[in-house]
């Protein structure tokens, strides 16, 4: 947190005279109690009772004091706040690979339906695209904000060979220049699922460059285990998921990185993405935090003293 006007602050000093003057006060009055030999009249003037509950009102008045001098300083702390436009691009891959069974059903499917959840999370404001790709990558659906469009597609996704990750990314930076807006463009981002390392295509090293370039964050998902495996032509291959491929391409695109082996791991690591890409951090002014705070003491020393002594603080 930091203050605007940090000048404010130097009137805690009375505050704190004010504190140290009521201390003194105390001790004097107790000082002075205890002179008396007469334990009637020591109880009559010093009274035990109520004891500590005659510090409240004083201690929430001077809480109330400094709440509202660090106010006058005008506080500024980072707010998360959400976006109110954005265009997310999500890329798919639907290889062969995604049909291995580490995952249940399989990854494919499983996918499938995180996929879904995150799109159906996202505000409604935002432009959403999907890009599937195999051994090449098309734009199935622009970015839009009808919902039900990128659903139906996603439902309407089938496997194929080959894994074109850079072609993926240059289909999703495509997809994004498209959207024709007379207002100034909303900040984009890539959101690529993939189990595999790039086969076919434009390079991913290219692919992170051009996003990069264009200012455009791409976030991967390594989906799967090393354990993978799928049937093809009677015999089990090994489909281990490669992570650090898309962990590279994240790090040079300016995105997050995410691992998920399971269909659970999977939601999770959407939600948190759908949180990071649909809200922003920014720096506010939150000095009615602490007036609101001091209006509250205020409250508790003028509501206890009325109650307790029958007076205002």
């Amino acid at each position: 947190m930091t203050l605007l006007a940090p000048i404010w602050l130097l009137l805690l000093i009375p505050v704190a005279l004010l504190a140290v003057t009521y201390v003194i006060v105390q001790l004097r009055r107790t000082a002075y109690a205890v002179r008396f030999t007469n334990l009637d009249l020591l109880d009559k003037v010093a009274p035990r009772r109520p004891g500590w509950r005659r510090h409240v009102p004083a201690a929430a008045l001077l809480l109330m004091f400094a709440l509202l001098v660090v106010g006058f300083a005008r506080p500024q702390a980072e707010v998360t706040v959400p976006r109110e436009r954005a265009t997310i691009m999500v890329a798919f891959d639907v290889s062969a690979s995604m049909g291995a069974t580490d995952v249940s059903p399989n990854r494919f499917e499983a996918a499938k339906q995180a996929a879904r959840q995150f799109v159906q999370g996202l505000p409604e404001r935002f432009n959403l695209g999907l890009v599937p790709f195999s051994s090449n990558a098309s734009i199935a659906v622009p970015p839009t904000t009808d919902r039900q469009a990128v659903l139906t597609a996603l439902d309407r996704l089938s496997m194929d060979s080959g894994t074109a990750i850079g072609d993926a990314v240059y289909s999703s930076l495509e997809a994004i220049a498209s959207l024709d807006s007379a207002e100034e463009a909303p900040p984009a981002h890539i959101v690529l699922l993939s189990d595999g390392s790039n086969t076919t295509g434009r390079t991913v090293t290219d692919a992170a460059t051009e996003a990069a370039n264009r200012g455009v964050p791409v976030t991967t998902i390594a989906y799967g285990t090393p354990d993978g495996t799928i049937n093809l032509s009677g015999r089990e291959v090994p489909v281990p998921v490669d992570g650090p491929a898309l962990r590279d391409l994240a790090q040079a695109a300016g995105g997050g990185f995410y691992e998920a082996a399971s269909g659970d791991e999977l939601q999770a690591v959407y939600d948190d993405i759908g949180t990071s890409v649909g809200y922003r951090t920014e720096r506010q002014e939150v000095w009615q935090w602490f007036v609101a705070a001091g209006l509250i003491f205020a409250l508790i020393a003028a509501v206890t003293s009325m109650l307790w002594f029958s007076r205002l603080p």
